[in-house]
């Protein structure tokens, strides 16, 4: 006990968790699974306890929980920025283990969930908002969640990655439209705002928007040299679409 009569962290009370940044109240941890190559992020209000998880994994669910109980946080809701076709979302599973969580992805998706978004939708946990910013072109349902709290973050999903972009030959993806929404949407934002993409391969965790307008490789390309590209890389067919696409559809949901 100190002399203000204040218990001091080691002397059986847990020290208060501290938030990301000195003043502020947002917490922020991004996680990674391996086999997907997919980032997970949770954001929680340290004021008020609650959280959002935005593309969790199936695999990944009981790591996530258990950052979540040990952070002291209570999740609110789980999102998705698209319909994944590389993994099964770890959001119907959250939810059985978390009745209360609210599932939540984009009306363009035409997926199910309690809620889905519209453009220019907020998203609120405690003192904190997320806007919900339209980037179709990946797949025709592609949103991007923008914080700004702390400088600016924005969750890109598959839309912008570090260096590059998603695919765009399945799931009414358009590399025209993509392009757009990269361009008129993403690149429009302060050029501080820490990009935070769905994925990444080659071991690299976040970019900036300034960063990305400058460097990412297919995207500082004309408009006609993109859609070119992106037509001609002769990728391969997901592995594990005919698995997610159907579960991501329901958000990993048996509504019955």
């Amino acid at each position: 006990m100190s002399a203000a009569g204040q218990v001091n962290a080691g002397e059986g009370v847990p020290a208060p968790i501290e938030a990301v940044a000195p003043g502020s109240s947002l917490l922020f941890r991004q996680l990674f699974d391996g086999t997907s190559s997919t980032f997970t992020y949770i954001l929680g209000d340290t004021n008020t306890q609650e959280a959002v998880i935005i593309d969790p994994v199936l695999e990944q669910v009981d790591r996530d929980l258990g950052l979540l109980k040990e952070l002291e946080l209570n999740l609110k809701y789980a999102i998705n920025t698209h319909c994944h076709a590389d993994h099964v979302t770890g959001t119907g599973l959250i939810k059985e283990r978390l009745p209360g969580v609210k599932s939540g992805i984009s009306r363009a998706s035409r997926a199910k969930a309690d809620i889905v978004f519209e453009p220019g939708d907020t998203i609120h946990f405690g003192s904190h908002t997320l806007h919900v910013l339209p980037v179709p072109g990946h797949t025709s349902g592609c949103v991007a969640y923008h914080s700004e709290a702390d400088g600016g973050r924005v969750f890109t999903g598959d839309a912008l990655l570090i260096r590059g972009c998603g695919r765009t030959d399945f799931q009414g993806g358009s590399a025209d439209q993509l392009y757009d929404s990269v361009h008129g949407v993403l690149f429009t934002l302060p050029g501080h705002t820490a990009v935070l993409p769905a994925h990444d391969y080659k071991g690299r965790t976040s970019s900036t928007i300034a960063e990305e307008r400058r460097h990412n490789q297919r995207l500082t390309k004309p408009k006609p040299e993109f859609v070119d590209l992106m037509a001609n890389l002769g990728l391969p067919y997901p592995k594990k679409i005919d698995e997610a696409g159907p579960a991501n559809m329901v958000c990993g949901i048996n509504f019955g």
